[in-house]
């Protein structure tokens, strides 16, 4: 058995997991310093959790399309996105920003406004304030954020085919490599990735009720 959709997988769902986490907690905290808009913007940023995958990958297509700007500009530095891994990893990052955008800005708004006055009273800049105090208290909440974050890029199937393709080897994710042994007629090797995807899904809600629970008990 081909191991290959396993090991692409996860490096996709790795990669694109980091930049979920560091762009969804900034997104995150600065959409709750806008005042005007902010509806406007919550909106737009949590558009890909409602858009059909394969909308999305078609957005994505026009972004980064060999005629688009991106696209060319990219091309002429030598950097290919459409039909590669790294195109698979941007999809992923699209679709599951969303679940980690909103859940890092739900933990920061249950943070207590006295204890961010205090930090702010005691000398702390604003980015200091934000990894010392806004970050470790929502970090309950963001991690689940991240685990859940993980899970969705690790199963991202419309988008990523759309832009990267199934190619065996490179772009051949388990979500991928179910559907085409289902176009196939090959259901052996179809129930073996639904079950290793069901596995590691598994994995991923265990963990996620751990740190909750975790949570909780601490409270």
């Amino acid at each position: 058995m081909d191991w290959s959709p396993l090991w692409i997988s996860l490096k996709i769902a790795l990669v694109s997991t980091a930049f979920t986490f560091i762009f969804g907690i900034i997104a995150a905290r600065a959409v709750m310093c806008v005042k005007k808009m902010r509806f406007v913007i919550d909106g737009i940023l949590s558009l890909p959790l409602v858009l059909p995958p394969t909308v999305t990958g078609f957005f994505l297509l026009l972004a980064f399309g060999k005629n688009s700007r991106m696209g060319a500009f990219l091309n002429s530095v030598g950097v290919d996105i459409i039909f590669t891994w790294q195109g698979a990893a941007i999809a992923a990052a699209v679709a599951s920003f969303p679940i980690m955008y909103r859940t890092a800005r739900g933990a920061f708004e249950q943070v207590d406004s006295e204890l961010i006055d205090a930090a702010r009273q005691m000398g702390c800049g604003r980015v200091q304030t934000f990894f010392w105090v806004w970050v470790p208290l929502s970090w309950p909440g963001i991690a689940s954020g991240l685990t859940l974050s993980f899970a969705r890029a690790l199963g991202e199937f419309g988008a990523t085919i759309m832009i990267a393709g199934n190619l065996p080897g490179k772009t051949r994710t388990m979500s991928i490599a179910v559907y085409t042994a289902m176009q196939s007629g090959d259901r052996e090797t179809a129930f073996r990735w639904t079950a290793v995807i069901l596995i590691l899904s598994l994995s991923v809600l265990v963990i996620l009720n751990f740190i909750t629970q975790s949570r909780y008990r601490k409270d």
